[in-house]
Parts: C-alpha cells; structure tokens; sequence
C-alpha cells in the first residue's frame, strides 16, 4: 500500500510539471500600471514589490512567490553591472525595460511562478 501511495504522489508531482508552462515578456510594475497604464513609466526596477509580465498585449501578474522571485532576480542582476561603467546603468529598467522569461502555470490571469530569469 505504501508503494502504491509513493508512486501515485510521484506521478501527480510529474503530471503538475507537465502542464507548466513558459512566458517571455517585458517585466513592469504591477502597482504603477494599476494607476498609469503607461508601459514605459511602469518598467520593474530594484524598487518594485508588485510585478507583472506583459506578453504580446496580455497582462499577467505574478504570485507572491513570483514576486520574491522577481525581486531576488533584479537584485542579482543589479550585483552583476558594473557601477563604474557609464553604459551600464545600476537600475537599467528606467531606460530599456527588463525582459524576464517566466515558467509556472496560469490561474485567471495570475502566473504561479516556479523559475524566473530576467535577462
């Protein structure tokens, strides 16, 4: 009985995985986008708390989960410019927007994010 309740928990494990789904779009500020709606003033940034993905005119909003991981992601790659380079900006997102590709599933119009990778 053990073995069957093992192995029936390992293929519902497989079967979650197997409808994830991927998303690349353009990373932005759920909380600004709520009161402008301006894409280009509402790109993420290191501050941002609250995020969404923009994918092909679709808006989708990240879980809590998502939003943690946005947050460490944009942190990472904050680490990763050089502060001392004039063409490399510490927060890039105010001038050029931030991609991210984005892998979870949808539930309505939220994204339960299992990886994210802001580019």
């Amino acid at each position: 009985m053990r073995k069957t309740l093992t192995f029936a928990g390992c293929v519902a494990f497989l079967a979650t995985l197997a409808f994830a789904e991927s998303w690349n779009g353009k990373l932005l500020d759920a909380t600004c986008m709520d009161t402008q709606k301006d894409m280009k003033a509402c790109s993420a940034t290191n501050a941002t708390t609250v995020f969404l993905l923009q994918v092909d005119g679709k808006s989708y909003r990240l879980d809590q989960a998502g939003n943690t991981k946005a947050m460490d992601a944009l942190k990472s790659r904050a680490d990763r410019s050089a502060p001392n380079n004039p063409n490399t900006p510490n927060t890039p997102a105010a001038t050029t927007g931030i991609n991210a590709k984005v892998s979870g599933t949808v539930e309505g119009d939220t994204i339960k994010v299992d990886t994210i990778d802001v580019q």
